[in-house]
């Protein structure tokens, strides 16, 4: 029967009074509909005092397996690294300065000493060994001897003279004028040297040696050394050690070879000292490692970098000698 004339049979007053759907018992398990049929719903959809139930996907038992497996493995802490140090650094700034030498002279193809012997034997090997170096290039003869190689000239020394008392007399004198504490530690050291080579000189110059004007290799290493010290006291300490530590070591090879071939074996004043040179350059060592102690990491490596300057200004004044 269609649905509308369901409605046309029944009565009035019943259509009015009855409702549509029929009540019926209500529970939290199944609802009942008088025209369709629905099979029972479960009730843990139609649970009111639940709250909604949120489906969603789990990854417990994934997280659990993975903490079972890595339960067994030991957990591995970043090992802190230090910094790898400097040949030489732990005994201090000089040190330091000296395997720069020692490594110049590898750079050369030089065979470098061991660390184990003394500074003035290893000084003293550079000092010639560069020298001969220098004096092969020069030699058109290309003899392998000793005098063959080594060829100084009076008018070359005298130079190298007049240029090494101009370097002594710039760094005395900005240790003994200047203000900076630093610089208070290295007065009255017994190395100084400028006024022995004025004795020199005078000497070359009342037996008739024409004394020359400083030339240019000693002039620029003076300028720029006096502008070193106005930027940093570092910086010009390692020029002013190094070029102590440079003579008191190779200056005695240079003494005995000019000796022998030129002065007739007469000792000049610029290689003598009032008291154990050794001693007195180990005094300023420790001065300088003193210092050093309270010097940055930074300023330690640029002293490193004026080091191999200095043995490059240096070796330019030695090279006049044989000019």
């Amino acid at each position: 029967m269609p649905f509308s004339r369901f409605f046309q049979h029944l009565p009035m007053d019943s259509a009015l009074n009855s409702p549509v759907f029929h009540q019926t018992p209500f529970t939290h398990s199944q609802v009942s509909f008088p025209f369709l049929s629905f099979k029972t719903i479960p009730s843990q959809y139609l649970t009111l005092n639940k709250p909604p139930t949120i489906l969603r996907c789990s990854t417990s038992s994934t997280n659990n397996s993975n903490n079972s497996n890595m339960a067994g493995l030991s957990v591995k802490k970043k090992r802190k690294r230090y910094r790898k140090q400097y040949p030489g650094e732990s005994q201090g700034i000089s040190e330091e300065m000296r395997f720069v030498a020692m490594r110049l002279r590898n750079i050369k193809g030089k065979k470098v000493a061991s660390s184990s012997g003394s500074d003035t034997e290893n000084t003293q090997s550079e000092k010639e060994d560069d020298g001969d170096s220098e004096t092969e290039k020069r030699n058109d003869s290309g003899g392998d001897g000793e005098a063959e190689t080594w060829c100084p000239s009076m008018e070359g020394f005298l130079k190298y003279l007049v240029d090494s008392k101009l370097v002594f007399n710039t760094i005395e004198h900005i240790v003994d004028e200047s203000n900076d504490v630093s610089y208070a530690y290295f007065r009255k050291t017994g190395l100084e040297r400028s006024a022995c080579l004025s004795k020199d000189l005078e000497w070359f110059s009342q037996r008739d040696f024409v004394v020359p004007e400083p030339s240019n290799p000693g002039v620029s290493y003076v300028t720029y050394l006096e502008e070193l010290a106005e930027k940093s006291a570092p910086l010009f300490l390692a020029h002013f050690f190094n070029i102590y530590f440079s003579h008191i070591a190779g200056g005695q090879v240079i003494a005995r070879k000019v000796s022998k071939q030129l002065l007739e074996g007469m000792e000049l004043e610029f290689y003598k000292w009032e008291g154990d040179e050794q001693e007195s350059l180990k005094g300023v060592r420790k001065k300088l490692n003193m210092l050093g102690e309270h010097w940055s990491r930074d300023d330690q490596n640029k002293c490193l970098k004026e080091a191999a300057k200095s043995f490059k200004f240096l070796g330019e004044i030695v090279r006049l000698i044989i000019l």
